[in-house]
C-alpha cells in the first residue's frame, strides 16, 4: 500500500469524523438543507467532484507532456461547485448549502497534502527549487519548496478559524462560510502555484491559476449577492 493511499484513507476518515462532529455540534440545521434537496444533490456533488478532479488533474499532466491519469483537489472543488450550482438552479434552491462541508474539506486538505509530500517527485506536486532553509530534497538532490505543506498549514489555520466562528455561531460565517472557505483555499492555492513547475498556458499562469481565479470570482460574487439579499 503506497504512502499516498494511506494518507488518502486518513484524509477521508478524518473528514468523515469531522463532518459527524460538526453536524452534532453546530451544523445539524445546515445539513438539513441538503436533506431537503433530495438524493440527486449527492449524485451531482460526487459526479462533479470526480469529473473535475480527474479532468483537471489529467489535463494539467498532459499539458506538461505526461500522458497519465491525474487528480486535482482544486479541480474536484470546482467540478463539485459547478454541478451543485446547476442542480440548485434546476431545483430552484436558493442560498448556500455547503456549510456542512467546510470543516471536512479543510480537514481533508490538511491531512491529505502530507501524502503528497511524502510521495516525493512521483506525485507531481512538488515545488520549484529554493535556497530557503526549509527546502525539501524529494530525491533528486535539489532543494524544493514543500508547497504541499504550505497548503496543508494554510488550510489547518483556516480550519481553526472556521471552528471558532462556527462555535460562536458567528452570523456572517454561518451564512457565507462555504464561500469564505472557497475564497481562502483558492486564494492561497493561487499563490502557491507560482512555486510549482507546471507549464503556463496564459502567460505565467498555469491551469490551476485559472481555476483558482475562477473560484475566487465565484466566492466573492456569491458573498456579495448574499449581502445584497439581506444575508
Amino acid at each position: 500500500m503506497g504512502i499516498h493511499l494511506i494518507f488518502d484513507m486518513l484524509a477521508a476518515a478524518s473528514a468523515a469524523a469531522m463532518t459527524l462532529f460538526a453536524y452534532r455540534w453546530r451544523l445539524a440545521e445546515a445539513a438539513g438543507r441538503i436533506d431537503k434537496a433530495g438524493p440527486l444533490y449527492a449524485v451531482a456533488l460526487v459526479a462533479g467532484a470526480a469529473v473535475g478532479g480527474y479532468g483537471a488533474g489529467t489535463l494539467n499532466l498532459w499539458i506538461a507532456g505526461e500522458q497519465q491519469l491525474g487528480r486535482s483537489i482544486v479541480g474536484a472543488l470546482a467540478g463539485a461547485i459547478l454541478a451543485v450550482e446547476l442542480f440548485k438552479r434546476w431545483r430552484g434552491i436558493r442560498g448556500s448549502t455547503g456549510l456542512i462541508f467546510v470543516p471536512a474539506f479543510a480537514t481533508s486538505v490538511t491531512v491529505g497534502r502530507w501524502g503528497c509530500f511524502f510521495s516525493g517527485l512521483d506525485d507531481q506536486t512538488h515545488g520549484t527549487p529554493t535556497t530557503l532553509p526549509w527546502g525539501r530534497n524529494f530525491g533528486d538532490g535539489i532543494l524544493r519548496h514543500p508547497v504541499q505543506l504550505y497548503e496543508s498549514f494554510g488550510m489547518a489555520a483556516f480550519l481553526a478559524c472556521a471552528l471558532y466562528l462556527i462555535g460562536r455561531r458567528e452570523p456572517v460565517f454561518m451564512r457565507h462560510g462555504f464561500y469564505l472557505m472557497v475564497l481562502a483555499y483558492a486564494g492561497q492555492r493561487f499563490a502557491w502555484e507560482f512555486l510549482k513547475p507546471y507549464p503556463g498556458i496564459l502567460g505565467p499562469f498555469n491551469l490551476f491559476h485559472l481555476l483558482c481565479a475562477g473560484l475566487v470570482v465565484y466566492s466573492l460574487s456569491m458573498i456579495a449577492k448574499g449581502l445584497r439579499d439581506g444575508g
